[in-house]
């Protein structure tokens, strides 16, 4: 059966099932489904027992999809906007991931509600069939070793009995797999090497999880607080509020914001910002439609010297440098 989704009753079949990993050669599908209530689109690569699925939803209300699957399948998600839970038979609890945050599940049978908020849904997957998964990860942390422990003995398991926080290396990753350009073969090659790269980063969130202090954050409002923090910044990274600003818009005080800020993202406020402008910076200069001085103050550099500074203080080669 695959993946089977339902809203008020109607199903609406999706090709998630195992026969379509099946096959040596690169696939690069996009589909779109009518809902009830709007539309699903998806973008979908296949290669060497590995799919990669991109989704986006559109909707005219707030609605629910029931879904249900039956593949024995490894999936990577990362929950871009709204929230899915998600329940697997086999495992204790409800699994709900909300926006912002990412885990890694195995099993066979699976069931569970994908909500819509805020009417949009943005939702990255990578998932594996068994034994690429395992071919991959054979040398990977304790923490993987442990996870695949599970999945050879057939027990349907998380990563992580708690969902984590997508940091900027994790969305710059997902971002670059989403903007590549790049033909049939060498796309093949980058996304493999991107799926193992993305792969070593949620390990080591989750190690890094583990073996942290107490969370500063004890509240869900208080992260949903952060996580407003971040995108308001990066909706207004030309002209970026200051850190007491910014408190006052998200409803915390300066504090919070500074520390809950650095216990989700691993980094301050701005300089996670500043990692993202100067990340968005070298792709614009790598497609090579941009001088440096057009995109220098499209991202809110004051100068282009400050700007060609910062950029080769992170990458260690100056923008002019860096070629199409």
């Amino acid at each position: 059966m695959g993946f089977e989704f339902k809203n008020e009753g109607k199903p609406f079949k999706m090709a998630f099932d195992e026969d379509s990993f099946k096959g040596r050669d690169f696939k690069d599908e996009v589909f779109k489904i009518k809902l009830p209530d709007g539309e699903l689109s998806s973008k979908q690569w296949i290669f060497d027992g590995i799919k990669i699925l991109y989704a986006e939803a559109d909707l005219d209300r707030p609605a629910e999809l029931d879904w249900t699957g039956d593949t024995e399948l490894v999936s990577m998600h990362f929950n871009l906007q709204g929230s899915t839970s998600i329940q697997q038979d086999g495992m204790n609890g409800t699994f709900e991931l909300k926006k912002n945050q990412h885990n890694l599940f195995y099993g066979t049978q699976a069931s569970g509600k994908m909500r819509f908020d805020e009417l949009k849904m943005k939702s990255f997957m990578i998932q594996f069939q068994k034994d690429a998964f395992l071919d991959i990860s054979k040398n990977g942390n304790e923490s993987l070793q442990r996870f695949a422990d599970k999945i050879v003995s057939g027990s349907p398991t998380a990563f992580s009995d708690s969902n984590l926080n997508i940091d900027l290396s994790q969305l710059n990753c997902i971002r670059s797999i989403l903007n590549c350009d790049y033909s049939a073969g060498l796309k093949k090659m980058f996304f493999l090497s991107k799926t193992i790269e993305l792969l070593v980063l949620q390990a080591e969130s989750f190690h890094n999880s583990r073996f942290s202090a107490a969370a500063y954050l004890k509240y869900d409002e208080d992260k949903e607080r952060i996580i407003f923090a971040r995108d308001y910044l990066v909706k207004n990274m030309e002209s970026p509020p200051s850190l007491i600003e910014l408190a006052k818009i998200v409803g915390i005080n300066e504090y919070k914001l500074k520390r809950g800020f650095k216990e989700v993202f691993h980094q301050t406020a701005f300089s996670y910002l500043s990692d993202l402008r100067l990340e968005l910076a070298k792709n614009q200069l790598l497609e090579g439609k941009k001088q440096a001085t057009e995109i220098a103050f499209e991202l809110g550099y004051c100068s282009l010297q400050h700007f060609s500074s910062a950029f080769k203080k992170k990458f260690a080669i100056s923008p002019n440098q860096v070629r199409p």
